[in-house]
């Protein structure tokens, strides 16, 4: 038999043995010799990290076992950690609801994403791998946000990170309160018209939902379709998390009382003055967590006049779970890992740190059964550094995602995303809704 007829047959016998799914399986990943910092645990020198089908097999000192026929990677001298995860970016070139109204419920930023934008890009070479995208700040209620898996892909769809098991839910509902989405009608004018605003729309929802109930399952009974009560309906029922942008203490204490009165679950985006009420965030139970930023600069808005770089700290002593993010384009998601380095600088402890750009923000967005430390089980997503997570010396040398190399530094096409100014991202110097400052 010539070898050519005998490789077919013996291709043919494999898949009519293994079947077709078993016979396509990726071949099993094997890293090496870095240390590794899983977050869920101590950091493990001269670790070993085993990959198969997109997940984490096995994670160990140097004596772990590992599958034969499998991939080696040699990442000596180098640190692999978890993907990071950004609880508030602006990547995308996406945009939420317009002037026609400050309540956008119905709104969904995915409906505008490009998912072949550069800067998603910028946020591979930060060591970004799961993010939540959000409109803009200029509303009270500005549209639904979506959670981001950064794989390659031509279609938003491709990207999705749901969060529930019917497929259906993949971000939360941004709000925002203070002096961004004040205005003219229909805008409020003032921070209290803000929040008699919020309340009376879920109120309204609430009214939907009794009527819902009493339908019971009868197509004849059902009220008309709202899409934006149903959208608030998943955040009453703890399905749906909102991210309320939220600066000054005053206005960080009128969203969590918002929520405690909803009863839904809410994450703080910004609290630039949660030095002043630390204690009253962590005491919530409404409060999943607050999620924060550090600036090497100050100025801009008047709002965040007395934000502390501090901040963590104060969080972490309150016992309140605290998370770090981007806002980028305010900040630079190539930078993410600067903001837990000057929490670091002002006081707060390293392990939190780590914690805050990885799995505090996981629990944020409803994924860390997925992401956010290195365990058996959870999604392959990594990154691999060349020195300590929090040197200005150290770069992001590979990013990968499910067991799929996705940035490479040492790739000449993808180093330009981390060099690259101007003439590799057009356009980022921008703000949303023609407002300066933090969103």
């Amino acid at each position: 038999m010539k070898k050519p007829i005998r490789s077919l047959l013996l291709a043919l016998v494999c898949v009519l043995f293994f079947g077709a799914e078993g016979f396509s399986q990726s071949t099993p990943q094997v890293f090496k010799g870095a240390q590794i910092i899983p977050i869920s645990g101590e950091p493990i020198n001269n670790g070993i990290l085993v990959v198969e089908d997109g997940k984490i097999t096995a994670i160990g000192g140097p004596n772990t076992r590992t599958p034969r026929g499998a991939d080696v990677h040699d990442v000596s001298g180098h640190v692999l950690m978890p993907g990071l995860v950004d609880t508030h970016s602006h990547i995308g070139d996406g945009d939420g609801g317009d002037r026609s109204a400050t309540l956008h419920p119905d709104v969904r930023i995915m409906d505008s994403i490009d998912p072949r934008s550069p800067s998603f890009k910028r946020a591979l070479a930060g060591g970004i791998t799961s993010v939540n995208v959000m409109p803009g700040s200029g509303h009270l209620m500005s549209g639904q946000t979506v959670y981001l898996k950064l794989r390659k892909a031509n279609v938003i769809e491709d990207m999705l990170l749901y969060t529930d098991d019917e497929k259906t839910i993949y971000g939360g509902l941004k709000m925002a309160n203070g002096t961004n989405p004040r205005g003219n009608p229909p805008s409020p004018g003032t921070r209290a018209k803000a929040a008699s605003m919020v309340r009376e729309l879920f109120i309204k929802a609430q009214e939907y939902q009794a009527k819902i109930e009493a339908a019971d399952s009868d197509e004849s009974k059902m009220p008309a379709r709202d899409i934006g009560m149903e959208t608030l309906i998943e955040v009453l029922e703890g399905k749906r998390i909102v991210h309320n942008h939220t600066h000054k203490h005053q206005d960080i204490l009128t969203a969590m009382r918002l929520a405690e009165e909803f009863d839904y679950r809410l994450v703080l985006q910004h609290v630039s003055e949660a030095w002043k009420v630390a204690d009253e965030i962590a005491a919530s139970d409404n409060v999943l967590g607050a999620s924060i930023i550090t600036l090497d600069s100050f100025g801009g808005k008047v709002e965040a006049a007395e934000i502390k770089n501090s901040n963590g700290r104060y969080l972490e002593e309150a016992g309140a779970l605290v998370g770090f993010h981007t806002d980028d384009g305010i900040t630079d998601s190539r930078m993410f890992l600067r903001h837990a380095a000057l929490g670091i600088k002002e006081g707060m402890s390293r392990e939190e740190a780590l914690k805050a750009v990885t799995f505090a923000n996981a629990i944020m967005m409803d994924i860390d059964d997925r992401v956010g430390t290195l365990e058996e089980g959870k999604d392959a997503d990594f990154i691999i550094l060349d020195g300590d997570p929090f040197s200005v010396y150290t770069h992001v040398q590979q990013t990968w995602i499910e067991g799929q190399k996705v940035w490479d530094r040492s790739n000449e096409e993808d180093k330009k995303y981390a060099t690259g100014g101007y003439q590799i991202y057009p356009g980022t110097i921008h703000t949303h809704h023609g407002e300066g400052g933090l969103k």
